[in-house]
């Protein structure tokens, strides 16, 4: 099978091993310097990476922040959100029925401080490049994703808790298919 767009997922949990792989791909550091899976223009790392989890073994409930440098998740709330954050994403029933759905969001000012407005354009090429490597990774691990981009920004940020200056850019749910 290769890669492509699944919205329909297995009612089974994931495993705390499957997740890891997930977050590697999309920002794992690389090397002892800290270079990272996706290319980042002036290695800036302006993107960010939420796991909400609903049924993952050996991970509680809840909403997590992937520490790329230290390869692990912050635990930030235990309140479930995929109801809420199906609602902002226009009522997409993936994001309900999938096990985990994994978020990229970006702090623009990052990349923009160095490159100006150009950088913009950087940091949605680099969201690419970790939504494309979520989906290889997925493919790998026989489990099925989707890129969501259609939903309301106020509402994602306010169910995932971002920063205010943390602007939410991918929705990817994940599950077995």
């Amino acid at each position: 099978m290769g890669r492509r767009s699944v919205r329909n997922y297995e009612d089974c949990q994931l495993d705390l091993m499957e997740v890891s792989q997930l977050l590697w791909a999309a920002q794992g550091v690389t090397r002892p310097s800290g270079y990272r899976t996706c290319p980042s223009a002036g290695a800036l790392y302006p993107l960010e990476i939420q796991l909400v989890a609903g049924r993952v073994e050996g991970l509680l409930s809840g909403t997590y922040r992937y520490d790329a440098i230290n390869h692990a998740v912050v635990h930030v709330d235990k309140k479930e959100i995929r109801q809420e954050l199906a609602a902002a994403a226009l009522g997409q029933p993936m994001i309900l029925r999938a096990p985990v759905t994994i978020s990229i969001s970006a702090i623009f000012e990052r990349t923009t401080r160095k490159y100006a407005e150009r950088g913009i354009g950087y940091v949605f090429i680099e969201a690419g490049h970790a939504a494309q490597n979520i989906h290889l990774q997925a493919v790998s691990l026989n489990l099925g994703t989707v890129v969501i981009g259609a939903f309301r920004n106020d509402e994602v940020k306010k169910a995932l808790g971002l920063d205010p200056d943390e602007m939410p850019l991918i929705l990817m749910p994940v599950g077995r298919i």
